[in-house]
């Protein structure tokens, strides 16, 4: 019985030794408390105070990158591009190599909120061209279908197809990809056919390419990837016409993702619901994202409530 006892608290005492100590948390006032407020402020949609405090952050640390895209990316909110770029390109400049990525990614955001895909391509292809030299094929194509999604939301779908090929292709190479990936990946990219296919009015090839995509889809059987389908099923008849079937697809898709609600917000202008559509314009700018969804959806919803076309 002792032996237990003792088995047991040496145990007990492993288990104790083995957790994680927790993040201490900043000293008040100091860069990084300063840049988690304004984090949180940012979040909560309060770009002004969140600014002030990432201003705040650089003045007592210059060299902080993470202050310099936080900044970047609040003012993109805004709608202040041109300064935004100014921040991210300084966070470009003082990332480490970890991060560097991240902060190049954020360039292309910047550029797809104002629908500038060329000008977006530049730090996408330095991300791609790194992947690719470190023999991250999955990473590399990944890379591709976002700079592939760039062109097609900003009307240019004969790039997106070049693309979205281009990642299938990369990835394809990879020797050691597994039958449910090798699925995955056909599921996107017979998604991102039918989505080309439907922006181009060809309605007939976009649901046969939906058709395959679902049948990849079963196949991967990944239901992480489910809710993915309803968002393309959605996508395709709203941009072949249907717009009853594109808000009843897109009513099953992500209600936290903007582009979604955009399209919503878009499908039911098309259908004459004013009241619903406003609503759904509303929701997108209650998202304060920065990520490639919000940058389609939010000059779009801001542009409606505006009164613009």
């Amino acid at each position: 019985m002792f032996r237990t006892i003792c088995t047991s608290f040496l145990l007990a005492t492993i288990s104790v030794a083995q957790q994680p100590a927790p993040s201490k948390a900043p000293a008040p006032g100091s860069p990084a408390d300063l840049l988690q407020q304004g984090e949180k402020l940012s979040r909560e949609g309060k770009q002004d105070e969140a600014l002030a405090l990432y201003r705040q952050a650089i003045d007592k640390a210059p060299r902080l990158y993470e202050a310099h895209l936080a900044m970047g990316q609040a003012l993109d909110l805004k709608g202040e591009y041109a300064e935004a770029r100014e921040h991210l390109s300084k966070a470009i400049e003082l990332a480490p190599a970890d991060s560097k990525p991240q902060a190049l990614r954020s360039m292309a955001v910047s550029y797809a909120f104002e629908g500038n895909a060329f000008k977006a391509a530049e730090p996408e292809m330095e991300v791609f061209n790194t992947r690719l030299a470190k023999s991250d094929s999955v990473g590399a194509a990944e890379t591709c279908n976002e700079l592939a999604r760039i062109y097609l939301e900003s009307g240019d779908p004969d790039h997106a197809y070049k693309w979205y090929k281009m990642g299938y292709e990369t990835v394809a190479h990879k020797p050691d990809l597994s039958d449910a990936d090798k699925n995955l990946w056909l599921f996107r990219w017979e998604s991102a056919q039918a989505r080309v296919a439907a922006r181009n009015g060809k309605a007939q090839d976009a649901q046969q390419h939906v058709a395959a995509a679902k049948a990849a889809l079963d196949k991967a059987n990944n239901p992480y990837q489910a809710p993915f389908y309803p968002y393309l099923t959605g996508y395709v008849a709203f941009y072949t016409g249907d717009y009853k079937s594109a808000i009843a697809e897109l009513q099953k898709a992500d209600q936290h993702d903007p582009l979604i609600l955009a399209l919503l917000g878009q499908a039911y202008e098309k259908s004459g619901d004013a009241v619903q559509s406003k609503n759904y314009y509303g929701k997108v700018l209650e998202l304060n994202v920065h990520n490639l969804n919000n940058a389609f959806a939010r000059p779009l919803a801001k542009k409606k409530l505006e009164g613009g076309a």
